[in-house]
């Protein structure tokens, strides 16, 4: 059972209330990994026992590699901790997947297997703390960082409930430390945690969950029904939606956490106006893709070697990426797809052309990476092959007929209006200070897109899009 809408507000202000009467940090920790315990644990108790082995392990496998200076210990204790975490992650997330993946591959060459597949829920957020704790046993390996002596700092740093079920995913060299030091809560920090939530739901309520029936609608059409105009209103409207969604728990959880005297990092750069996929990754889910690069990309080589080296390198790193996302093929064939573009565009380096591009070029390169990432994103949100096979072919038929389509499109960039005016108005790229130059023009659109999102709030309870990763 998750928390409602009603519920969670009580808690959260209860929390707040109760964390900041106690001015010890250590207190205040105690009081942060309960209700962090509390928050997870009400959606089902059984996988707090998974937050706790991650845990217990991760504190442990930290202290042995502080106390160990033999390279072949120290390799073998962060081995295990990737055993251990990626087994979990494992057996809950892929155990189905590649099971019923291999009875298809054998099926295919004349072998009939039939094994059992155990009917295992998917623990929400597993694969944010997985990465999560990770980067702290790898880091400590690597001596970036010296293991913790505090367990209830840990414990705090895995469990952390504002980022716990959908990141971002924060670094250890970031976020620990910060339950080890004092906390304030000052009016600034007070008033821009304000801002990054009322946002935060504006953008999930008012946006994503008014696109969210469109892409519903074009995404459930039967096959033979899928026209150009459609696919392209479909991917508009699934790109809207996840973008606002997606960014909307980002922003809350900023949000929630400077309300508690702490700073998460920035997920999402504006990444629609990417002109490169390299750009793109710089900008999209900045805390998975920074991950994947420094504990995955780089320690296969990296661009380091052979240009060839390099290509296998990339996709690699992008299939993982996708798979990371979900145990189905389409994650894995968006990951092939993203891998394949990127080397592409290093091929013909397009980065390096655009840097003394026109204005013109650059908004011609801009339009063309988004229609690229459009029919990613149809890869990504498709439930089938079947599907992807109808989208694709679709996009070759039917362009004397636009109504629809085109009803779709303007609906969807209607409810996008508000992150556009943020875009423009926000002093920084990243959105981190979310005040345009004057204030009083500040507060008018603040008051503008609240009244925007209750003008057009649904009585929806859906979910988060990244809950379920």
């Amino acid at each position: 059972m998750q928390f409602d809408s009603f519920v969670f507000p009580l808690f959260f202000a209860a929390v707040l209330c109760g964390y900041w009467l106690l001015r010890a940090p250590r207190a205040q920790n105690l009081l942060l990994l309960a209700a962090s315990y509390v928050f997870y644990g009400w959606w089902d108790v059984r996988f707090l026992s998974l937050v706790a082995i991650s845990t217990v392990v991760d504190f442990a496998i930290g202290q042995a590699l502080g106390r160990q200076d033999d390279p072949r210990w120290r390799k073998r204790w962060v081995t295990l901790s990737v055993l251990v975490n990626l087994g979990i992650l494992g057996v809950f997330k892929y155990y189905g997947f590649f099971v019923d993946s291999a009875i298809t591959a054998l099926a295919t060459v004349g072998i009939e297997a039939h094994v059992r597949t155990l009917q295992i829920v998917l623990p929400v957020g597993i694969s944010f703390y997985t990465f999560q704790t990770l980067s702290y046993t790898i880091d400590v390996y690597r001596r970036d960082l010296e293991p913790t002596r505090d367990p209830l700092a840990f414990a705090c740093y895995v469990a952390f409930f504002p980022q716990l079920v959908a990141g971002p995913i924060e670094r250890a060299t970031r976020l620990l430390p910060q339950f080890s030091a004092p906390r304030r809560l000052t009016l600034e920090a007070w008033r821009s945690g304000a801002t990054l939530i009322v946002f935060g739901f504006a953008k999930k309520i008012a946006i994503a969950d008014n696109a969210a029936p469109y892409a519903d609608y074009v995404f459930g059409l039967p096959l033979d029904a899928l026209t150009g105009p459609l696919v392209v209103a479909g991917a508009v409207a699934f790109a809207v939606q996840i973008y606002a969604d997606f960014s909307a728990y980002s922003d809350i959880a900023r949000g929630t956490a400077r309300w508690l005297g702490f700073e998460l990092c920035i997920n999402f750069d504006q990444p629609y106006r990417s002109r490169t996929p390299s750009e793109f990754w710089r900008r999209w889910h900045i805390s998975l893709s920074s991950w994947l690069r420094d504990y995955l990309y780089i320690p296969l080589g990296g661009n380091r070697g052979s240009e060839w080296f390099t290509y296998r390198n990339l996709m690699i790193t992008m299939v993982l990426g996708g798979l990371w996302h979900g145990a189905a093929g389409n994650f894995v064939l968006w990951g092939v797809y993203h891998g394949a573009i990127l080397g592409v565009y290093r091929f013909a380096k397009v980065d390096a052309r655009l840097r003394n591009a026109s204005p013109l070029g650059r908004i011609v390169a801009g339009a063309g990476f988004f229609g690229l990432t459009l029919y990613g994103w149809m890869l990504f949100r498709a439930t089938s092959a079947a599907q992807i096979g109808a989208m694709t072919a679709g996009l070759f038929t039917g362009w004397g007929d636009l109504a629809t389509a085109a009803t779709i499109v303007l609906v969807c960039a209607y409810y996008a209006l508000p992150i556009l005016l943020h875009h423009v108005l926000a002093r920084d790229l990243g959105g981190e200070k979310w005040q345009p130059a004057s204030p009083p023009l500040w507060g008018g659109v603040l008051a503008m897109v609240v009244l925007w999102a209750v003008i057009h709030a649904r009585a929806s309870q859906a979910a988060f899009i990244y809950f379920q990763f």
